[in-house]
């Protein structure tokens, strides 16, 4: 799913309600090339982002960034805010840096405290993009945005946010796990020793270098498998494995299951 700014304007930011929402949703898997954030006010639910299930409640908020193959589930009676938006919307250093995390998918609960400034931030921004206008007054959303962000305060990736080794290390396999399945090609691009990585990952992850690059192909062929429906073989080819068989013993050790039993058991989860 692309971004469409509203309406045809050319804003990097919208912002919608739960109930229009649910108009538009028609209770698929959607896999988007802009961030969603979803604040709840009132109603339960439940949001489903990269085969996990988070809880929507009242004075929560869930983060789908892009990428994620995420599921709208049970929000008939939800009520509150979304707000959309590009990657490269925030105007802020600190918020650009936030937007970058790969560990933004969530769901947390906004502390008290935090609340009114949540509110008066969001209601300003929705406000915003509501009458957004050209030169100057189409950077205000923007702008909001930032505001609006540092007040969410996401508890993601604080660890690999003070972890430097780390962060260039995961922002190099975000680039290049597609080819590059292997520690010593991260270890020699960043100019590290492999066990200076792996170091750095232990610390902020538990995972070794290693496995932090497993992970991040097990998720895009799940991604894969389950929102785009390819094959195993495709999924070899977009991976970048020699052939479908290195792929599905890759993913059966990673996983405990073959491609093909995964995509049915995702595909029906019921059934």
């Amino acid at each position: 799913m692309t971004y469409q700014p509203p309406n045809g304007r050319a804003t990097p930011v919208e912002t919608m309600t739960f109930r229009q929402l649910r108009d538009r949703n028609d209770g698929g898997t959607q896999r988007a090339d802009f961030h969603v954030i979803g604040l709840v006010d009132a109603g339960h639910g439940a949001a489903t982002v990269d085969f996990a299930s988070f809880p929507l409640e009242p004075g929560s908020a869930v983060w789908i960034p892009p990428g994620a193959v995420h599921r709208w589930d049970d929000i008939a009676a939800v009520s509150g805010t979304l707000v959309l938006f590009v990657p490269t919307a925030p105007v802020t250093d600190v918020t650009r840096r936030i937007v970058a995390d790969p560990d933004l998918v969530g769901a947390w609960r906004l502390p008290e405290a935090e609340r009114m400034f949540v509110d008066a931030a969001r209601a300003h921004l929705v406000l915003e993009t509501a009458a957004a206008g050209p030169g100057c007054a189409g950077e205000v959303p923007s702008i909001l945005l930032s505001a609006l962000l540092g007040r969410l305060r996401p508890p993601h990736g604080e660890a690999a946010a003070a972890n430097r080794v780390f962060r260039v290390f995961r922002e190099s396999v975000e680039t290049h796990f597609r080819e590059h399945h292997d520690t010593l090609f991260y270890a020699r691009t960043l100019g590290y020793a492999p066990r200076t990585l792996s170091r750095a990952a232990l610390r902020a992850t538990g995972r070794t270098a290693k496995g932090c690059i497993v992970d991040r192909i097990v998720l895009e062929a799940k991604r894969l498998l389950a929102h785009d429906r390819l094959t195993a073989a495709s999924c070899a080819a977009v991976l970048g494995f020699p052939d479908p068989s290195t792929f599905s013993v890759f993913f059966r050790n990673a996983t405990g299951m073959r491609p093909g039993a995964w995509q049915t058991a995702a595909l029906d989860p019921v059934g």
